[in-house]
């Protein structure tokens, strides 16, 4: 299901609300890290629970305690309402 691309504008503003991320290119992106590596890897798995949950799920790079989510709609070639909302999602787990 594609969605409307958003301007830099509409990132932007999005993202006043979404503490932590940054626009980047054609996605947002924000890092997180942990104690070590296990923290790491059980926050990983929150996450994929909560993106099977919403179906849309970010791109997740893993450097030993750190965790970089990074969201796009592939289908539409940028940022849409949906990543917003799976940042939002992401938000909460973080709490």
């Amino acid at each position: 299901m594609s969605s409307s691309i958003l301007n830099l504008s509409e990132i932007t503003e999005a993202l006043n609300n979404l503490p932590g991320w940054t626009a980047r290119d054609k996605s947002i992106e924000r890092v997180f890290q942990f104690k070590d590596f296990a923290g790491a890897m059980e926050f990983v798995n929150r996450i994929a629970a909560a993106a099977e949950a919403a179906n849309h799920h970010p791109d997740i790079l893993i450097n030993y305690n750190r965790v970089t989510l990074t969201l796009t709609s592939h289908d539409a070639g940028g940022v849409t309402q949906r990543d917003i909302r799976m940042a939002g999602k992401i938000n909460q787990v973080v709490g």
